[in-house]
């Protein structure tokens, strides 16, 4: 796919594709506008032609024009690379492998399939009176978010889409392959409302039918299996058109109803999506994750709905979001109910959540005796079983203050409940608990923009450099920042827009802090540079020694639980060296 990129890249401005969704103004060599990401009023996003780069400085984020797709629209590369290629009319079929091209060229065929589908129903829509007056009247829908969400209606005579479509060059198997027909080959949406299932780009993948004449015999909802091009367990409804809405409120809300996602829309609370009628996976939060670490839950308060958020309590912690619960006023079963009751009170909820493991534990203390002993160790065995997912030690430490607090116990007796009852799946909880969690602390890292500020002004001014001839440039957080630190400690010279070769597998961060170095310190004396050196490089040495400690305090608490003697002495006197450094 790597040629594939390079021929999308060079078909395409970068400012031209920026342009798109921020304002920009030429400012020299370099184009400027106000940051797609954050509320500011003053521009300080900065996209460079020359370097084929851009680069936010309110937020700290940057690349090249995929990594911009990636971010503003919520996509993962390939289909951030997808949808760039089909903007420069790159095929690219013709990149992949023979199987790899078939399977894309398949994909396209389905698509194509389900988006005149949904075009079908929505003109089947306008022709059909009684499926106008359940839309309008009974569902309280607009012209407006009918247009948004593209709803239509499937007529009930069992192969009016079959039809359409096999007019339209569609056989019969590439029908059931795309997920419109049942297993007699006839249309699997009838007398229904349609709901297209769109992908983050807006193309349609499925659909959700909502039965308009309630039958006892049938599903009131039925959704599109699973296909080629739709996934549940990875699509989330209502992402295309919640996007933009979720970066600038910055946070997410989860509802369990594709309809509820629409009525809510209607109300002007647009950062709203659905699970796709499934639980709550891994996917679901990536998907979301990439526009805000927010993510707020709007599920049922019954035994199902609080199951769902204790899984996705972990999932969650995984995936590196911060997860809170909706709780809906009494009268309100759903969303949709309360926003036809009033649309102004599910603006509020969805601003004042409670946090996940709060919620948890507060419904299962709702449903024990708080006064008798069977009800405490009922309530401690179900709130513990949450507890145990936290990774963070300082929020779980907090949460178990909250447990004792709750049942009149102390924090030792809850804590050796815990440690006693660690079953063997709480073991295998831990177990995936450790495996990620190099992975958190890795993305925590990334956020030290002061680094960069230090590898930029070393960039724009040479003489600088000799303050790392005795730097030990490991104290850099991150593979990308420890490399280029290393080859400015061996090199005086210049870094222009042909890297060097030692530089070029860091293509794109180079040119960032290059872009960094000329719009923040370009111009500056060889004293006020050295003097900025100085300074971030005793930033840089007491986070990495902050660092440091707490990984010594967290191995040498691992060491004392473990019973290895020999570890927890040497742990000791590493730390005890590096407080009395650090004094």
């Amino acid at each position: 796919m790597q040629d594939a990129k390079e021929e999308v890249r060079a078909r395409l401005n970068i400012e031209d594709v920026i342009g798109e969704y921020v304002q920009l103004k030429r400012a020299g060599r370099n184009f400027k506008g106000l940051s797609p990401f954050t509320s500011e009023r003053t521009p300080s996003f900065t996209v460079s032609p020359e370097k084929h780069i851009w680069h936010d400085f309110s937020s700290g984020k940057g690349g090249d024009v995929f990594s911009f797709i990636m971010e503003v629209e919520g996509l993962d590369f390939r289909a951030a690379l997808e949808q760039l290629a089909r903007k420069a009319g790159v095929d690219l079929s013709l990149y992949d492998s023979k199987q790899s091209g078939d399977i894309a060229k398949k994909k396209r065929r389905l698509i194509e399939a389900n988006e005149l589908a949904a075009r079908y129903y929505q003109q089947s829509l306008l022709q059909n009176q009684h499926a106008l007056e359940y839309v309008f009247k009974k569902r309280g829908l607009s012209k407006e978010i009918i247009t948004e969400f593209r709803i239509g209606y499937a007529p009930d005579d069992g192969e009016a889409a079959v039809r359409f479509l096999g007019k339209k060059g569609f056989s019969k198997k590439e029908l059931a392959e795309a997920g419109l027909t049942n297993r007699f080959g006839g249309d699997i949406f009838r007398g229904r409302m349609t709901v297209p299932l769109m992908d983050p780009s807006g193309q349609v993948i499925g659909f959700t039918g909502r039965i308009i004449v309630d039958d006892p015999k049938a599903p009131k909802y039925l959704n599109t299996p699973q296909t080629l091009i739709y996934d549940k367990s990875r699509q989330v409804f209502g992402l295309s058109q919640a996007k933009e809405a979720i970066r600038k409120q910055n946070f997410a809300v989860i509802v369990e109803g594709n309809l509820d996602v629409v009525s809510s829309h209607q109300a002007g609370v647009k950062n709203v999506v659905a699970s796709a009628g499934t639980a709550l996976t891994e996917w679901h939060l990536k998907s979301l994750a990439r526009l805000s670490g927010d993510v707020r839950l709007s599920f049922d308060a019954d035994k199902a709905g609080i199951a769902a958020t204790e899984r996705a309590i972990p999932i969650a912690n995984t995936v590196g979001v911060e997860l809170s619960i909706i709780s809906l006023p009494e009268g309100a079963k759903d969303p949709d109910e309360l926003i036809q009751q009033d649309s102004s009170a599910w603006k509020r909820v969805t601003e004042s959540p409670e946090p996940a493991v709060e919620w948890v534990i507060r419904q299962y203390g709702a449903r024990e005796d708080m006064t008798t002993a069977a009800g405490k160790r009922r309530f401690t065995s179900e709130a513990l079983t949450v507890i145990r997912a936290i990774a963070d030690s300082v929020e779980q430490e907090h949460y178990l203050n909250v447990i004792a607090t709750m049942t009149g116990t102390s924090l030792e007796a809850v804590r050796a409940k815990l440690e006693s009852s660690d079953t063997e799946a709480a073991k295998a909880l831990k177990q995936v608990k450790a495996q990620h969690q190099p992975a958190a602390q890795a993305g925590d890292t990334h956020d030290v923009p002061y680094q960069d500020n230090l590898l930029a002004v070393l960039l724009a001014n040479p003489v600088s450099r000799h303050h790392l001839q005795d730097f030990d440039t490991s104290m850099f957080v991150d593979e990308r920042r420890q490399t280029l630190a290393a080859w400015l400690k061996q090199h005086s010279e210049p870094v222009h827009d042909e890297l060097p070769a030692a530089l070029k597998p860091l293509d794109t961060y180079v040119k960032i802090v290059q872009l960094k170095a000329e719009t923040r310190y370009d111009g500056w004396s060889d004293q006020d540079s050295s003097l900025e050196v100085a300074k971030l490089l005793r930033l840089t040495e007491v986070e990495h020694k902050k660092q440091t400690k707490v990984t010594l305090i967290n191995q040498l608490r691992e060491a004392e639980e473990a019973g290895d003697n020999d570890m927890a002495a040497k742990l000791r006197s590493e730390l005890l060296t590096l407080i009395k450094e650090t004094a």
